[in-house]
Protein backbone atom coordinates (compact mmCIF):
# COMPACT_ATOMS: atom_id res chain seq x y z
CA UNK A 1 0.00 0.00 0.00
CA UNK A 2 1.34 3.44 -0.97
CA UNK A 3 2.03 6.12 1.63
CA UNK A 4 -1.18 7.80 2.74
CA UNK A 5 -0.77 11.54 3.51
CA UNK A 6 -1.81 12.24 7.08
CA UNK A 7 -3.85 15.16 8.36
CA UNK A 8 -1.45 15.93 11.22
CA UNK A 9 -0.01 19.46 10.95
CA UNK A 10 3.41 19.62 12.67
CA UNK A 11 4.32 23.31 12.95
CA UNK A 12 7.85 24.65 13.41
CA UNK A 13 8.24 24.17 17.17
CA UNK A 14 9.81 21.21 18.91
CA UNK A 15 7.26 18.51 19.62
CA UNK A 16 6.63 15.06 20.99
CA UNK A 17 4.80 12.86 18.50
CA UNK A 18 3.02 10.18 20.49
CA UNK A 19 0.97 7.25 19.30
CA UNK A 20 0.76 3.47 19.66
CA UNK A 21 3.06 1.26 17.62
CA UNK A 22 1.84 0.84 14.07
CA UNK A 23 0.22 4.25 13.66
CA UNK A 24 2.93 5.28 11.20
CA UNK A 25 4.94 7.83 13.22
CA UNK A 26 8.29 6.87 11.71
CA UNK A 27 6.94 6.71 8.15
CA UNK A 28 5.18 10.06 8.56
CA UNK A 29 8.36 11.69 9.91
CA UNK A 30 10.42 10.33 6.99
CA UNK A 31 8.00 11.84 4.46
CA UNK A 32 7.58 15.09 6.37
CA UNK A 33 11.30 15.59 7.00
CA UNK A 34 13.23 13.60 4.34
CA UNK A 35 16.53 15.33 5.12
CA UNK A 36 16.35 15.14 8.90
CA UNK A 37 18.97 13.57 11.12
CA UNK A 38 17.28 10.45 12.49
CA UNK A 39 18.21 8.49 15.60
CA UNK A 40 16.31 5.23 16.09
CA UNK A 41 16.37 4.01 19.69
CA UNK A 42 14.79 0.72 18.64
CA UNK A 43 18.18 -0.06 17.12
CA UNK A 44 20.05 -1.91 19.92
CA UNK A 45 23.39 -0.42 18.89
CA UNK A 46 22.04 3.13 19.04
CA UNK A 47 20.36 2.46 22.35
CA UNK A 48 23.56 1.06 23.90
CA UNK A 49 25.79 3.88 22.67
CA UNK A 50 23.50 6.70 23.77
CA UNK A 51 22.70 5.00 27.08
CA UNK A 52 26.44 4.75 27.83
CA UNK A 53 27.05 8.36 26.82
CA UNK A 54 23.91 10.54 26.38
CA UNK A 55 26.03 13.62 25.60
CA UNK A 56 27.08 11.84 22.40
CA UNK A 57 23.93 13.41 20.96
CA UNK A 58 25.67 16.81 21.07
CA UNK A 59 28.60 15.43 19.08
CA UNK A 60 26.31 13.88 16.46
CA UNK A 61 24.29 17.07 15.98
CA UNK A 62 27.39 19.31 15.84
CA UNK A 63 28.78 17.03 13.13
CA UNK A 64 25.63 17.60 11.03
CA UNK A 65 25.15 21.40 11.08
CA UNK A 66 23.05 21.47 7.91
CA UNK A 67 20.30 19.26 9.29
CA UNK A 68 17.30 21.41 10.26
CA UNK A 69 15.41 18.66 12.06
CA UNK A 70 16.51 15.95 14.45
CA UNK A 71 14.12 13.00 14.84
CA UNK A 72 14.60 10.72 17.83
CA UNK A 73 12.40 7.64 17.48
CA UNK A 74 10.97 5.90 20.57
CA UNK A 75 12.37 8.45 23.03
CA UNK A 76 10.73 6.58 25.94
CA UNK A 77 13.44 3.94 25.56
CA UNK A 78 15.99 6.44 26.94
CA UNK A 79 14.31 9.31 28.85
CA UNK A 80 17.70 10.53 30.14
CA UNK A 81 18.37 11.74 26.60
CA UNK A 82 15.78 14.45 27.19
CA UNK A 83 18.26 16.24 29.47
CA UNK A 84 20.63 16.60 26.51
CA UNK A 85 17.77 17.67 24.22
CA UNK A 86 16.81 20.31 26.76
CA UNK A 87 20.39 21.59 26.83
CA UNK A 88 20.53 21.79 23.03
CA UNK A 89 17.20 23.62 22.87
CA UNK A 90 18.56 26.20 25.32
CA UNK A 91 21.57 26.73 23.05
CA UNK A 92 19.19 27.81 20.24
CA UNK A 93 21.02 26.03 17.45
CA UNK A 94 18.18 26.50 14.97
CA UNK A 95 17.38 22.78 15.04
CA UNK A 96 13.85 21.44 15.44
CA UNK A 97 13.50 18.34 17.59
CA UNK A 98 10.83 15.76 16.78
CA UNK A 99 10.59 13.15 19.54
CA UNK A 100 8.41 10.14 18.79
CA UNK A 101 7.16 7.71 21.40
CA UNK A 102 4.72 4.85 21.86
CA UNK A 103 4.46 5.02 25.65
CA UNK A 104 4.03 7.93 28.03
CA UNK A 105 4.85 5.99 31.20
CA UNK A 106 8.61 6.49 31.37
CA UNK A 107 8.39 9.97 29.88
CA UNK A 108 5.93 11.14 32.49
CA UNK A 109 7.83 9.52 35.36
CA UNK A 110 11.41 10.13 34.31
CA UNK A 111 11.76 13.37 32.49
CA UNK A 112 9.16 14.71 30.09
CA UNK A 113 8.92 17.85 32.25
CA UNK A 114 12.65 18.47 31.77
CA UNK A 115 11.81 20.27 28.56
CA UNK A 116 9.84 22.79 30.59
CA UNK A 117 7.06 23.25 28.07
CA UNK A 118 9.50 23.85 25.23
CA UNK A 119 8.04 20.97 23.23
CA UNK A 120 4.33 20.62 22.51
CA UNK A 121 2.61 17.24 22.45
CA UNK A 122 0.96 15.90 19.32
CA UNK A 123 -0.71 12.53 18.76
CA UNK A 124 -0.77 10.44 15.63
CA UNK A 125 -3.88 8.28 15.63
CA UNK A 126 -4.77 5.34 13.40
CA UNK A 127 -6.06 6.32 9.98
CA UNK A 128 -9.28 8.25 9.82
CA UNK A 129 -11.69 7.81 6.92
CA UNK A 130 -10.94 11.28 5.53
CA UNK A 131 -7.27 10.31 5.09
CA UNK A 132 -8.06 7.10 3.21
CA UNK A 133 -10.65 8.72 0.96
CA UNK A 134 -12.04 6.25 -1.60
CA UNK A 135 -9.94 3.46 -0.06
CA UNK A 136 -11.99 3.58 3.13
CA UNK A 137 -14.33 0.65 3.70
CA UNK A 138 -16.58 0.60 6.74
CA UNK A 139 -16.91 -3.19 6.78
CA UNK A 140 -13.12 -3.57 6.52
CA UNK A 141 -12.56 -1.01 9.27
CA UNK A 142 -14.98 -2.83 11.59
CA UNK A 143 -13.21 -6.11 10.94
CA UNK A 144 -9.54 -5.08 11.15
CA UNK A 145 -9.49 -1.54 12.49
CA UNK A 146 -7.63 1.46 11.10
CA UNK A 147 -3.97 0.91 12.00
CA UNK A 148 -1.71 1.71 9.01
CA UNK A 149 0.40 -1.34 9.89
CA UNK A 150 -2.64 -3.61 9.51
CA UNK A 151 -3.99 -1.94 6.36
CA UNK A 152 -0.63 -2.48 4.65
CA UNK A 153 -0.32 -6.14 5.72
CA UNK A 154 -0.78 -9.08 3.34
CA UNK A 155 -2.52 -11.01 6.14
CA UNK A 156 -4.25 -8.40 8.34
CA UNK A 157 -5.72 -10.97 10.75
CA UNK A 158 -2.41 -12.64 11.53
CA UNK A 159 -0.63 -9.29 11.75
CA UNK A 160 -3.25 -7.98 14.17
CA UNK A 161 -2.82 -10.97 16.47
CA UNK A 162 0.96 -10.58 16.36
CA UNK A 163 0.57 -6.85 17.07
CA UNK A 164 -1.41 -7.50 20.25
CA UNK A 165 1.24 -9.97 21.41
CA UNK A 166 3.95 -7.38 20.72
CA UNK A 167 2.90 -5.16 23.60
CA UNK A 168 2.79 -8.04 26.07
CA UNK A 169 6.23 -9.19 25.01
CA UNK A 170 8.13 -5.96 24.41
CA UNK A 171 6.40 -3.18 26.29
CA UNK A 172 5.06 -5.05 29.32
CA UNK A 173 7.31 -8.05 29.89
CA UNK A 174 10.66 -6.65 28.72
CA UNK A 175 10.15 -3.30 30.43
CA UNK A 176 9.06 -5.02 33.65
CA UNK A 177 5.86 -2.98 33.93
CA UNK A 178 4.00 -5.77 35.76
CA UNK A 179 5.11 -8.64 37.97
CA UNK A 180 2.71 -11.17 36.54
CA UNK A 181 2.34 -10.99 32.75
CA UNK A 182 -0.28 -13.75 32.82
CA UNK A 183 -2.53 -11.68 35.08
CA UNK A 184 -2.10 -8.67 32.79
CA UNK A 185 -3.03 -10.79 29.76
CA UNK A 186 -6.19 -11.92 31.57
CA UNK A 187 -6.91 -8.28 32.40
CA UNK A 188 -6.75 -7.27 28.73
CA UNK A 189 -9.19 -10.03 27.86
CA UNK A 190 -11.50 -9.11 30.75
CA UNK A 191 -11.53 -5.40 29.96
CA UNK A 192 -12.39 -6.15 26.33
CA UNK A 193 -15.90 -6.86 27.67
CA UNK A 194 -15.99 -3.24 28.91
CA UNK A 195 -15.22 -1.76 25.50
CA UNK A 196 -17.87 0.87 24.62
CA UNK A 197 -19.39 0.45 28.08
CA UNK A 198 -19.51 2.27 31.39
CA UNK A 199 -16.48 1.01 33.28
CA UNK A 200 -16.90 -1.03 36.45
CA UNK A 201 -13.43 -1.92 37.74
CA UNK A 202 -14.78 -4.20 40.46
CA UNK A 203 -16.38 -6.42 37.82
CA UNK A 204 -13.17 -6.43 35.77
CA UNK A 205 -11.14 -7.38 38.86
CA UNK A 206 -13.49 -10.26 39.56
CA UNK A 207 -13.24 -11.52 35.99
CA UNK A 208 -9.43 -11.56 35.88
CA UNK A 209 -9.11 -12.76 39.50
CA UNK A 210 -6.99 -9.95 40.90
CA UNK A 211 -7.82 -7.20 43.38
CA UNK A 212 -9.30 -3.89 42.35
CA UNK A 213 -6.16 -1.89 43.12
CA UNK A 214 -4.14 -4.12 40.79
CA UNK A 215 -6.73 -3.60 38.04
CA UNK A 216 -6.47 0.17 38.51
CA UNK A 217 -2.72 -0.13 37.97
CA UNK A 218 -3.21 -2.34 34.90
CA UNK A 219 -5.64 0.17 33.41
CA UNK A 220 -3.12 2.95 33.94
CA UNK A 221 -0.49 0.88 32.12
CA UNK A 222 -2.90 0.23 29.25
CA UNK A 223 -3.51 3.96 28.91
CA UNK A 224 0.19 4.77 29.24
CA UNK A 225 0.85 2.39 26.36
CA UNK A 226 -1.81 4.38 24.45
CA UNK A 227 -3.86 1.21 23.88
CA UNK A 228 -7.03 2.40 25.58
CA UNK A 229 -8.75 5.52 26.80
CA UNK A 230 -11.61 6.64 29.02
CA UNK A 231 -14.16 9.35 28.37
CA UNK A 232 -15.93 11.16 31.19
CA UNK A 233 -19.56 12.16 31.57
CA UNK A 234 -20.46 15.56 30.11
CA UNK A 235 -21.68 17.53 33.12
CA UNK A 236 -21.36 21.21 32.24
CA UNK A 237 -24.38 23.08 33.62
CA UNK A 238 -26.10 19.76 34.25
CA UNK A 239 -29.83 19.92 34.89
CA UNK A 240 -30.22 16.27 35.90
CA UNK A 241 -28.47 13.74 38.07
CA UNK A 242 -25.83 12.07 35.93
CA UNK A 243 -23.75 8.91 35.96
CA UNK A 244 -20.30 9.23 37.49
CA UNK A 245 -18.23 6.41 35.97
CA UNK A 246 -16.34 6.87 32.67
CA UNK A 247 -16.71 4.74 29.55
CA UNK A 248 -13.78 2.74 28.21
CA UNK A 249 -12.60 2.11 24.66
CA UNK A 250 -9.65 0.39 23.02
CA UNK A 251 -7.86 2.89 20.81
CA UNK A 252 -8.70 0.92 17.66
CA UNK A 253 -11.67 -1.23 16.62
CA UNK A 254 -9.40 -3.95 15.22
CA UNK A 255 -7.40 -4.18 18.44
CA UNK A 256 -10.70 -4.57 20.30
CA UNK A 257 -11.77 -7.40 17.99
CA UNK A 258 -8.40 -9.13 18.38
CA UNK A 259 -8.58 -9.05 22.18
CA UNK A 260 -12.28 -9.84 22.63
CA UNK A 261 -12.90 -13.60 22.90
CA UNK A 262 -15.79 -14.73 20.69
CA UNK A 263 -17.84 -17.88 21.02
CA UNK A 264 -21.21 -19.40 20.15
CA UNK A 265 -22.97 -17.20 22.74
CA UNK A 266 -21.70 -14.00 21.09
CA UNK A 267 -24.01 -12.65 18.41
CA UNK A 268 -22.02 -11.21 15.46
CA UNK A 269 -24.30 -8.18 15.46
CA UNK A 270 -23.37 -7.46 19.10
CA UNK A 271 -19.63 -7.49 18.36
CA UNK A 272 -20.19 -5.43 15.22
CA UNK A 273 -22.15 -2.90 17.27
CA UNK A 274 -19.37 -2.53 19.84
CA UNK A 275 -16.76 -2.26 17.09
CA UNK A 276 -18.90 0.34 15.27
CA UNK A 277 -19.23 2.51 18.37
CA UNK A 278 -15.51 2.15 19.03
CA UNK A 279 -14.68 3.11 15.45
CA UNK A 280 -16.71 6.31 15.80
CA UNK A 281 -15.04 6.96 19.18
CA UNK A 282 -11.53 6.74 17.75
CA UNK A 283 -12.48 9.05 14.88
CA UNK A 284 -13.97 11.64 17.24
CA UNK A 285 -10.92 11.43 19.49
CA UNK A 286 -8.63 11.99 16.50
CA UNK A 287 -10.87 14.85 15.34
CA UNK A 288 -10.48 16.57 18.72
CA UNK A 289 -6.68 16.28 18.54
CA UNK A 290 -6.34 17.29 14.90
CA UNK A 291 -8.73 20.24 15.06
CA UNK A 292 -7.69 23.69 16.19
CA UNK A 293 -8.89 25.06 19.50
CA UNK A 294 -9.92 23.12 22.55
CA UNK A 295 -12.37 20.26 22.01
CA UNK A 296 -13.08 17.39 24.36
CA UNK A 297 -14.86 14.06 23.95
CA UNK A 298 -17.47 12.98 26.51
CA UNK A 299 -20.59 10.86 26.81
CA UNK A 300 -23.87 11.69 28.56
CA UNK A 301 -25.95 9.47 30.79
CA UNK A 302 -28.56 10.28 33.40
CA UNK A 303 -29.23 8.31 36.56
CA UNK A 304 -32.34 6.97 34.84
CA UNK A 305 -30.14 5.48 32.06
CA UNK A 306 -31.02 7.96 29.32
CA UNK A 307 -27.81 8.09 27.29
CA UNK A 308 -26.05 9.75 24.38
CA UNK A 309 -22.98 7.88 23.16
CA UNK A 310 -20.76 10.90 22.49
CA UNK A 311 -20.68 14.59 23.22
CA UNK A 312 -18.02 16.80 21.63
CA UNK A 313 -17.67 20.12 23.40
CA UNK A 314 -15.31 23.01 22.75
CA UNK A 315 -14.65 25.96 20.51
CA UNK A 316 -16.25 24.09 17.61
CA UNK A 317 -19.58 24.02 19.43
CA UNK A 318 -21.63 21.33 21.10
CA UNK A 319 -22.27 18.12 19.18
CA UNK A 320 -24.19 15.07 20.43
CA UNK A 321 -23.81 11.78 18.55
CA UNK A 322 -25.73 8.53 18.95
CA UNK A 323 -24.34 5.41 17.24
CA UNK A 324 -26.47 2.37 16.39
CA UNK A 325 -25.62 -0.79 14.49
CA UNK A 326 -28.98 -0.85 12.76
CA UNK A 327 -30.22 -0.18 9.24
CA UNK A 328 -33.28 1.78 10.36
CA UNK A 329 -34.04 4.90 12.35
CA UNK A 330 -36.58 4.47 15.12
CA UNK A 331 -38.10 7.01 17.51
CA UNK A 332 -36.81 4.99 20.47
CA UNK A 333 -33.21 5.33 19.27
CA UNK A 334 -33.58 9.12 19.11
CA UNK A 335 -34.90 9.44 22.65
CA UNK A 336 -31.51 10.11 24.26
CA UNK A 337 -30.61 12.82 21.74
CA UNK A 338 -33.95 14.57 22.20
CA UNK A 339 -33.55 14.49 25.98
CA UNK A 340 -30.08 15.97 25.62
CA UNK A 341 -31.46 18.72 23.38
CA UNK A 342 -34.01 19.64 26.06
CA UNK A 343 -31.12 20.42 28.41
CA UNK A 344 -28.83 21.85 25.70
CA UNK A 345 -30.98 23.40 22.95
CA UNK A 346 -27.90 24.89 21.25
CA UNK A 347 -26.49 21.42 20.51
CA UNK A 348 -26.30 19.82 17.07
CA UNK A 349 -27.67 16.29 17.02
CA UNK A 350 -26.41 13.33 14.97
CA UNK A 351 -27.62 9.78 14.62
CA UNK A 352 -25.00 7.54 12.98
CA UNK A 353 -26.28 4.19 11.75
CA UNK A 354 -25.70 1.36 9.25
CA UNK A 355 -28.46 2.36 6.85
CA UNK A 356 -27.99 4.03 3.48
CA UNK A 357 -30.37 6.99 3.69
CA UNK A 358 -29.57 10.51 4.80
CA UNK A 359 -32.52 11.74 6.88
CA UNK A 360 -33.54 14.47 9.28
CA UNK A 361 -36.05 13.59 11.98
CA UNK A 362 -37.11 15.82 14.88
CA UNK A 363 -34.02 18.00 14.49
CA UNK A 364 -31.66 15.01 14.36
CA UNK A 365 -29.43 14.56 11.31
CA UNK A 366 -29.33 10.81 10.57
CA UNK A 367 -26.29 9.79 8.56
CA UNK A 368 -24.93 6.47 7.27
CA UNK A 369 -21.79 5.52 9.18
CA UNK A 370 -19.43 5.69 6.21
CA UNK A 371 -20.74 9.12 5.21
CA UNK A 372 -20.41 10.52 8.73
CA UNK A 373 -16.84 9.26 9.12
CA UNK A 374 -15.72 10.29 5.63
CA UNK A 375 -16.91 13.86 6.24
CA UNK A 376 -15.45 14.17 9.72
CA UNK A 377 -12.51 16.45 8.94
CA UNK A 378 -10.47 18.73 11.22
CA UNK A 379 -12.43 21.82 12.26
CA UNK A 380 -15.44 20.59 10.27
CA UNK A 381 -18.32 18.42 11.37
CA UNK A 382 -20.60 16.71 8.80
CA UNK A 383 -23.58 18.85 7.80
Amino acid sequence: MDFVPRILVPGKDHFFLLGPRGTGKTLWAKHQYPNALRIDLLDPENLRSFAAKPERLIEVIEANPKREQVIIDEIQKLPVLLEVVHLLIERKLGVQFVLTGSSTRKLRRQGVNLLGGRAVQKTLHPYIAAELGSRFSLSKALRQGMLPLIWAADDPGATLKAYCGLYLREEVQMEGLVRNVGSFARFIEAISFSHASVLNLSNVARECQVNRKTVEGYLEILEDLLLGFRIAVFSKRAKRELATHPKFYFFDAGVFRANRPAGPLDAPSELDGLAFEGLVAQHLRAWCDYSGGSNQLHYWQTRSQVEVDFVVYGESGLHAIEVKNTSRVSATDLRGLKSFAEDYPQSRLYYVYRGRERLKQDGVLCLPGDEFLANLKPDKFPD
